[in-house]
């Protein structure tokens, strides 16, 4: 008898969805990192590397969001490549920019 057809990205993920906790969580999580983002703009001390500070809290927000609220964690490997490939181009184009116009200069030329 033939089995009925299972994927391997419903095999790999086991099929389930994160819970109404799991979002609850990962919603504190996000208040938690843009009250630091908020914070980190009146510690003068912080000046010099605050612009890659709050990229790289910007950045850990967006993969939280993308991951459990587009539910990219729970799709085929296939698409998240086709989200994740041209986000590291333009993340590095980007970044390619700044530096060739001196956004990236903190005591300047």
């Amino acid at each position: 008898m033939i089995e009925p057809a299972a994927t391997v990205t419903d095999e790999r993920r086991g099929g389930e969805h994160a819970t109404v906790g799991t979002y609850i969580r990962v919603a504190l999580v996000l208040t938690g990192v843009t009250a630091l983002e908020v914070g980190v703009i009146y510690v003068r001390q912080l000046a010099p590397i605050v612009v890659p500070l709050l990229l790289a809290m910007s950045a850990a927000k967006f993969a939280l969001v993308v991951l459990f609220f587009m539910h990219l964690r729970y799709d085929s490997r296939v698409l998240t490549l086709v989200f994740v490939g041209p986000l590291i181009l333009a993340a590095g184009l980007a970044v390619a920019l700044m530096t060739l116009s001196g956004a990236f200069l903190v005591f300047g030329r």
